[in-house]
Protein backbone atom coordinates (compact mmCIF):
# COMPACT_ATOMS: atom_id res chain seq x y z
CA UNK A 1 0.00 0.00 0.00
CA UNK A 2 1.21 3.48 -0.89
CA UNK A 3 -0.29 6.67 0.48
CA UNK A 4 0.04 9.81 -1.60
CA UNK A 5 -0.57 13.38 -0.52
CA UNK A 6 -0.47 16.28 -2.97
CA UNK A 7 0.22 19.88 -2.07
CA UNK A 8 1.06 23.18 -3.74
CA UNK A 9 -2.13 23.87 -5.64
CA UNK A 10 -3.77 27.28 -5.70
CA UNK A 11 -4.69 30.26 -7.81
CA UNK A 12 -2.18 31.55 -10.34
CA UNK A 13 -2.37 34.06 -13.18
CA UNK A 14 -1.95 32.95 -16.75
CA UNK A 15 1.72 32.91 -17.66
CA UNK A 16 2.76 32.26 -14.09
CA UNK A 17 4.29 29.24 -12.40
CA UNK A 18 3.32 26.76 -9.74
CA UNK A 19 5.01 23.72 -8.25
CA UNK A 20 3.06 20.75 -7.03
CA UNK A 21 4.47 18.16 -4.66
CA UNK A 22 3.35 14.64 -3.91
CA UNK A 23 4.66 12.96 -0.78
CA UNK A 24 4.53 9.18 -0.63
CA UNK A 25 4.57 6.85 2.33
CA UNK A 26 4.24 3.13 2.75
CA UNK A 27 6.05 0.82 0.36
CA UNK A 28 9.42 1.56 -1.23
CA UNK A 29 8.86 4.67 -3.32
CA UNK A 30 11.58 3.88 -5.86
CA UNK A 31 9.72 0.71 -6.87
CA UNK A 32 6.94 2.73 -8.48
CA UNK A 33 6.55 4.68 -11.64
CA UNK A 34 4.79 7.94 -10.83
CA UNK A 35 2.38 10.06 -12.79
CA UNK A 36 0.41 13.27 -12.65
CA UNK A 37 -3.12 13.40 -13.98
CA UNK A 38 -5.72 16.13 -14.03
CA UNK A 39 -9.46 16.41 -14.23
CA UNK A 40 -11.32 19.54 -15.21
CA UNK A 41 -15.04 20.00 -14.46
CA UNK A 42 -17.17 17.94 -16.81
CA UNK A 43 -14.17 16.20 -18.35
CA UNK A 44 -12.51 12.85 -17.93
CA UNK A 45 -9.31 12.45 -15.99
CA UNK A 46 -6.35 12.81 -18.34
CA UNK A 47 -2.68 11.93 -18.25
CA UNK A 48 -0.33 14.89 -17.83
CA UNK A 49 3.11 13.43 -17.25
CA UNK A 50 4.91 10.37 -15.94
CA UNK A 51 8.32 9.43 -14.63
CA UNK A 52 10.04 6.09 -14.35
CA UNK A 53 11.25 4.39 -11.17
CA UNK A 54 14.70 5.98 -11.20
CA UNK A 55 13.62 9.24 -12.78
CA UNK A 56 15.68 8.50 -15.86
CA UNK A 57 12.69 8.56 -18.22
CA UNK A 58 9.93 11.14 -18.40
CA UNK A 59 6.84 11.42 -20.60
CA UNK A 60 4.50 14.31 -21.28
CA UNK A 61 1.13 14.94 -22.84
CA UNK A 62 1.43 17.17 -25.89
CA UNK A 63 -0.64 19.83 -24.17
CA UNK A 64 1.99 20.42 -21.49
CA UNK A 65 5.21 19.53 -23.27
CA UNK A 66 7.76 22.30 -22.93
CA UNK A 67 5.85 23.96 -20.07
CA UNK A 68 5.63 21.34 -17.34
CA UNK A 69 8.45 19.32 -15.80
CA UNK A 70 8.13 16.22 -13.66
CA UNK A 71 10.89 15.15 -11.29
CA UNK A 72 11.31 12.91 -8.30
CA UNK A 73 13.51 12.68 -5.24
CA UNK A 74 13.56 9.08 -4.08
CA UNK A 75 15.46 10.01 -0.92
CA UNK A 76 12.54 12.25 0.06
CA UNK A 77 9.80 9.97 -1.32
CA UNK A 78 8.46 12.90 -3.28
CA UNK A 79 7.50 13.62 -6.88
CA UNK A 80 7.15 17.15 -8.20
CA UNK A 81 5.35 18.88 -11.01
CA UNK A 82 6.80 22.23 -12.05
CA UNK A 83 4.21 24.13 -14.03
CA UNK A 84 5.43 27.11 -16.06
CA UNK A 85 3.65 29.38 -18.53
CA UNK A 86 0.32 28.14 -17.24
CA UNK A 87 -2.85 28.70 -19.23
CA UNK A 88 -6.52 28.91 -18.18
CA UNK A 89 -7.04 25.50 -19.77
CA UNK A 90 -4.65 24.04 -17.21
CA UNK A 91 -7.30 24.63 -14.55
CA UNK A 92 -8.18 21.29 -12.99
CA UNK A 93 -7.78 19.07 -9.96
CA UNK A 94 -4.33 17.53 -10.21
CA UNK A 95 -3.70 14.03 -8.92
CA UNK A 96 -0.50 12.11 -8.43
CA UNK A 97 -0.54 8.37 -8.78
CA UNK A 98 1.75 5.38 -8.46
CA UNK A 99 2.04 2.40 -10.79
CA UNK A 100 3.87 -0.89 -10.41
CA UNK A 101 5.01 -0.46 -14.00
CA UNK A 102 8.22 1.27 -15.04
CA UNK A 103 5.98 3.86 -16.63
CA UNK A 104 2.40 4.18 -17.83
CA UNK A 105 0.18 6.79 -19.39
CA UNK A 106 -2.87 4.63 -18.76
CA UNK A 107 -5.07 5.68 -15.85
CA UNK A 108 -6.14 2.09 -15.25
CA UNK A 109 -2.58 0.96 -14.61
CA UNK A 110 -2.14 3.20 -11.61
CA UNK A 111 -2.96 1.43 -8.36
CA UNK A 112 -2.59 4.27 -5.89
CA UNK A 113 -3.94 7.82 -6.02
CA UNK A 114 -3.73 10.95 -3.96
CA UNK A 115 -6.73 13.04 -3.02
CA UNK A 116 -5.95 15.76 -5.54
CA UNK A 117 -5.06 19.44 -5.35
CA UNK A 118 -6.92 22.23 -7.13
CA UNK A 119 -5.08 24.42 -9.62
CA UNK A 120 -6.92 27.44 -10.94
CA UNK A 121 -5.42 29.64 -13.64
CA UNK A 122 -6.96 33.06 -14.08
CA UNK A 123 -6.84 34.88 -17.39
Amino acid sequence: QVQLVESGGGLVQAGGSLRLSCAASGRTFSNYGMGWFRQAPGKEREFVTGISWSGYSTYYADSVKGRFTISRDNAKNTVYLQMNSVKPEDTAVYYCAATHRYYSGNTNEYAYWGQGTQVTVSS
